[in-house]
């Protein structure tokens, strides 16, 4: 039997050459999943009063460094608690709660934000429930938001995270 005399259907190079064109239809809808699924956060609208929230989070970063603030976030994730110890802060500062926002880069569906309560002197914590793994930008603030330290933390890897002002 011949090559000419078997149908389409049974020879090669007709199932090939669908088949380029189906994967692409077929990768084509899966792209169209993830981004339904998933939709990315990075746009806003607003840009104009972002960057001018910036300009007060810069005045806060600066309030802080004046004051020589630096913290240590400690995360338990078995025990579900964050621990937060804070040097610099003044003997008169009246903080027994302090803001801690955990902001994930690209997913602003997955932030955090935890009030923390005053264990000690220099110590604070609260309850925190399960957090996704990646890196995460970590954010102290005063309850009257007259400063602000920052840094940045990779889960699961990384279980602490030095906080500091960030003057520029």
């Amino acid at each position: 039997m011949s090559i000419q005399s078997l149908p389409w259907y049974r020879q090669f190079w007709p199932w090939f050459v669908i088949a380029l064109p189906l994967t692409a239809v077929v990768a084509s809808i899966a792209t169209l999943v993830i981004a339904v699924r998933d939709p990315d956060g990075l746009v806003v609208d607003d840009y104009y009063k972002q960057g001018l929230a910036i300009n007060q989070a810069l005045g806060r970063d600066r309030q802080a460094q004046a004051l020589g603030l630096s913290g240590l976030v400690r995360l338990d994730p078995a025990g579900g608690q964050l621990a937060l110890t804070l040097s610099g802060l003044p003997a008169n500062a009246d903080t027994d709660d302090l803001e801690l926002r955990l902001v994930h880069p690209t997913r602003p569906h997955l932030d955090r934000s935890l009030t923390l309560t005053r264990e000690s002197r220099d110590a604070w914590s609260a309850r925190l429930g399960p957090i996704a793994p990646g890196r995460w930008h970590v954010q102290l603030e005063s309850p009257q938001g007259a400063w602000r330290l920052a840094g940045r933390l990779a889960l699961p890897e990384q279980q602490q995270a030095l906080l500091q002002p960030n003057p520029d």
